[in-house]
């Protein structure tokens, strides 16, 4: 159990933080008097921002958002996956419900989770969702493999973004969505920690038959080392520059094996 010094700790900087509050509410009250009963009546937020848990990655003050105007999904390095019911429950109440017109999937540059399956670092119970990462690293190896490590880290940031815009626009509600008609692309960003800065990895998406199109473009921005034959990619994953449709088909899901 805590020592009793620990608790007056402990309850210290949870008391700091609720006074924090009252000091934003009571200058939010000052600056905007109707802020708070305008923002309890509604959320009508036109974007989604599936990003890092990275607590340096704040997604309203790094859009300049007010609360509202941005719904939020956060996970170690932006994965999503199908199996991740979370994430695509997250994806469907903002476009079937909320109808927002823009999802971006941010990554970051210093994250480290990338950077914990870039090296093979063992973390702990996360290793297990890394392996998401992991399985982009392993499919991409050719356009990383022959690049510098901090140059490689900073590619395999890039590229997991682009491979994670894929799964949000393959998943069944965007599809769905595009069938109906509905307004609403897919984006892939990366933001920098050191300047600030967000950067657009040129992935957007805003109807079903330009995903693979733009997906494959978006990856030649990230040339392989050398010619070759294709290494045989992860199943699952959306099919490689030259394949046909046979590709290798839907990937079996992870959290369904003993």
């Amino acid at each position: 159990m805590p020592a009793a010094g620990e608790n007056d700790a402990m309850t210290s900087s949870i008391q700091n933080l609720i006074a924090n509050n009252r000091e934003w509410a009571a200058r939010m009250v000052l600056q905007r008097p109707n802020f708070f009963s305008d923002l309890a009546q509604q959320q009508t937020p036109k974007y989604l921002w599936i990003g890092c848990s990275d607590s340096r990655v704040p997604a309203n003050q790094i859009t300049g958002l007010e609360p509202g105007e941005v719904f939020v999904h956060r996970n170690v390095a932006n994965v999503v996956v199908p199996s991740d019911l979370n994430a695509l429950s997250v994806i469907q109440f903002a476009v079937d419900h909320l109808k927002v017109e823009h999802i971006m999937v941010v990554g970051h540059y210093g994250c480290g989770g990338v950077r914990a399956a870039l090296r093979g670092t063992r973390v702990g119970l996360v290793d297990n969702w890394l392996r998401h990462v992991s399985d982009v690293r392993l499919r991409h190896r050719k356009r990383l493999d022959h690049l510098d490590p901090q140059a490689q880290e900073d590619a395999l940031i890039d590229v997991n973004v682009i491979e994670q815009v894929g799964h949000v626009a393959t998943s069944t509600v965007l599809q769905d969505a595009w069938a109906r008609g509905q307004n609403v692309a897919v984006h892939g960003l990366v933001y920098g920690l050191s300047d600030g800065l967000l950067k657009d990895l040129g992935v957007s998406m805003a109807r079903a038959e330009s995903v693979v199109e733009t997906f494959r473009n978006a990856l030649k921005r990230y040339p392989r080392a050398a010619t070759g034959p294709h290494a045989p990619p992860l199943r699952g994953s959306l099919p490689p520059e030259g394949a046909d449709a046979a590709w290798g088909g839907p990937a079996p899901d992870r959290s369904s094996r003993g």
